[in-house]
């Protein structure tokens, strides 16, 4: 506690700035996207998917309501690695279970990168990435994408490197290199190589193949988007299974609670639910791309379930503009890029009310 001026009394204010670990204090921090409280409002700032989960995860879900609920969960999750791996025609071993992909990034994180190493990533992209590098004290290495959104193997390439993450399909662009680009990333690389594939569902390729053949490959996949759950936060990873076992030594003991692993398997038993909601997010995404060229942004071909879109209406006062009229969005700022408007892909009505918006903005 900090001492008081005055004789005899102590002043109970905590010195925070004392005892907090200095990197911890110069920190800014990640900034999550608004999640609006109450009213009626289009939600299209935060990526969620707009159709509801697998009825199947539902019926999983009262199935595990059970006084089971005062036992603690698989501390590894074996039901649910089973069902991920039979997907993906791997092994089991292969696989780890996280409270949600951002978990799984910062097991990764806090098993390779220590006190003053070196962690590259691109930009513009996933900005968690530089507050997971920050949180170990470490040092980002920040590789830009060329206007076409391409990158340039080289330009990784720093002394000690120890991590790299690779946001694939990227955002907020939505673009994604092909698994031949990433391979060939992953081959020059004397590290860890970490493929974020949160998108990957409505990707037209994804990065699983090369597990086979890069054993430094470590692909991240979310529930938040392509099944509908963002919020029983489950994500998990593949990868080679001695990078799986050294990470298991990181994780929380109990990292995924029942009720997430049982939504979770039951959401992957599902595939063909999985394929509906992904052809109309298709459908709407391009209907939503082509709109707002037609009004004047350029908008990216997205990968993902949202659209990127600069060089229309000045960003920051539409996104306030848009806001005022309960629609939201994510404006994005990178350092060096003018900031754009990251759109989620939503229903075709929210996408029709956020377009009539726009039609009517003065």
């Amino acid at each position: 506690m900090k001492t008081a001026n005055e004789p005899g009394k102590v002043d109970r204010t905590p010195d925070v700035d004392r005892w907090v670990l200095p990197h911890i204090a110069r920190m800014e921090g990640y900034v999550p996207g608004e999640q609006p409280q109450g009213g009626t409002f289009v939600k299209l700032n935060t990526n969620e998917n707009p159709y509801p989960p697998s009825p199947r995860v539902k019926a999983a879900l009262v199935e595990t309501v059970t006084d089971r609920l005062r036992l603690y969960p698989d501390p590894i999750a074996r039901e649910f690695r089973a069902t991920a791996a039979a997907l993906h025609g791997v092994e089991p071993d292969m696989i780890l279970a996280g409270n949600g992909s951002d978990d799984v990034l910062t097991i990764i994180t806090r098993a390779f990168v220590g006190r003053g190493d070196v962690a590259a990533y691109p930009t513009p992209s996933y900005l968690l990435y530089s507050t997971l590098v920050d949180l170990q004290d470490g040092r980002s290495h920040v590789v830009p994408f060329s206007d076409d959104w391409r990158l340039k193997v080289d330009d990784f390439h720093q002394p000690g490197l120890k991590l790299v993450y690779l946001a694939n399909p990227n955002s907020p662009s939505g673009t994604a290199l092909t698994p031949v680009e990433v391979a060939e990333l992953a081959e020059s690389l004397d590290c860890p190589l970490v493929v974020d594939e949160a998108y990957g569902d409505f990707a037209r390729e994804n990065c699983l193949s090369l597990l086979k053949t890069h054993p430094n490959v470590i692909v991240t996949r979310s529930f938040s988007k392509g099944y509908s759950l963002a919020g029983v936060r489950l994500g998990y990873l593949v990868a080679d299974a001695g990078i799986v076992a050294q990470l298991n030594k990181v994780k929380d003991s109990y990292n995924c609670d029942a009720l997430s692993l049982a939504a979770g398997k039951a959401a992957l038993e599902d595939q063909a639910y999985l394929a509906e909601t992904r052809s109309k997010i298709l459908a709407t995404r391009e209907r939503l791309a082509t709109a707002l060229r037609t009004l004047g942004w350029d908008a990216t071909d997205s990968q993902g379930n949202f659209v990127w879109a600069t060089g229309g209406r000045p960003a920051v006062e539409t996104f306030q503009q848009l806001k005022e009229r309960n629609v939201f969005v994510r404006l994005m700022r990178y350092e060096g890029c003018p900031p754009g408007l990251r759109i989620s892909v939503g229903t075709d009505a929210e996408i029709d009310r956020l377009l009539e918006v726009l039609r009517g903005l003065p």
